[in-house]
């Protein structure tokens, strides 16, 4: 196995890229049981000679060993994309790497976002960002949606007097009305990771979240980003920002919570609006129904 070049790589994630500790925890792990399973596949031993003259079909035949052992339609998108991430790093400026089309999720009526793919692409949006810092930010903002249910205009209307965060934060929605929300450690950390890298000065009357020049971080970049990520994960068109919204909600309903507390928790002013979540929920558990029970 080359472990010269997976620890050249990861040197280049950290110190070029200036990827997170948990994407270089993962593109390495992945790297690693990719050339194990080429010194099986391939019937020998691994060098960066034999890892530039691989076809798409040894990729194929990566995934589907992985796919053999549980492993999702997203997950697996995001290892394809490590893995080709890892080929250019050790081809260089001429490295062709094989072309092949990602996996898909199935389509079907609207959904919330799974928690696990929500991880997914807040992960992907930080490896693809052209800057560490940019990467933080988005990750941050991005779990903020999901975690807090805020809307994206919410989240972007913060400013750093909100800092540091701790165990709830004021936000103000629609119509000037403001709520409390709860904020989880994993949100707030990512918050803080941000803030610590953001090269531009965060002070209490300027936006918490900035864009690349140190202005305002506009709604457009960051869908823009989550379009990209989603494609390359294969998750489908209505994964978007305001997805993990509803998916925070869906996930808060199913496991216990009220009506009326998932009303304040998002800031609806009817009763009504926030109602439209006992559907899905329902649509989902009876996915599940006719997917396990042997008679559906």
């Amino acid at each position: 196995m080359p472990q010269d070049v997976i620890r050249d790589w990861h040197a280049h994630l950290a110190h070029e890229r200036r990827r997170s500790e948990h994407t270089r925890r993962a593109y390495v792990a992945t790297a690693e049981r990719f050339c194990a399973f080429l010194m099986e596949h391939r019937g020998g031993g691994v060098d960066a000679a034999m890892l530039r003259s691989l076809s798409a079909g040894d990729l194929r035949a990566y995934l589907a060993a992985r796919r053999a052992g549980g492993l999702g339609n997203a997950s697996a998108a995001r290892e394809l994309s490590a893995i080709r991430t890892f080929l250019r790093f050790v081809g260089g400026s001429n490295a062709s790497v094989p072309q092949m089309r990602g996996t898909r999720v199935r389509k079907g009526l609207p959904r919330p976002v799974a928690p696990d793919h929500a991880l997914d692409l807040a992960h992907e949006v930080e490896d693809n960002a052209r800057q560490g810092w940019t990467g933080a930010r988005d990750f941050a903002l991005l779990l903020l949606l999901y975690g807090a249910g805020l809307r994206i205009g919410e989240a972007l209307s913060l400013t750093g007097a909100a800092l540091p965060f701790g165990e709830t934060l004021r936000v103000t929605g629609k119509r000037g009305k403001t709520r409390i929300v709860p904020i989880l450690p994993a949100v707030a950390a990512a918050v803080g990771r941000y803030v610590e890298a953001c090269p531009w000065p965060i002070a209490k009357e300027t936006p918490l979240f900035l864009g690349a020049r140190g202005g305002p971080l506009q709604p457009g970049v960051v869908r823009a980003s989550v379009r990209s990520a989603r494609r390359a994960l294969g998750l489908p068109e209505r994964t978007t920002p305001h997805a993990l919204r509803h998916s925070f909600a869906t996930h808060l309903l199913a496991g216990g919570a009220d009506l009326r507390s998932l009303q304040e928790l998002l800031g609806h002013a009817s009763l009504a609006s926030t109602q439209v979540y006992t559907a899905v929920d329902a649509a989902h558990l009876l996915d599940i129904y006719r997917n396990a029970h042997p008679r559906a």
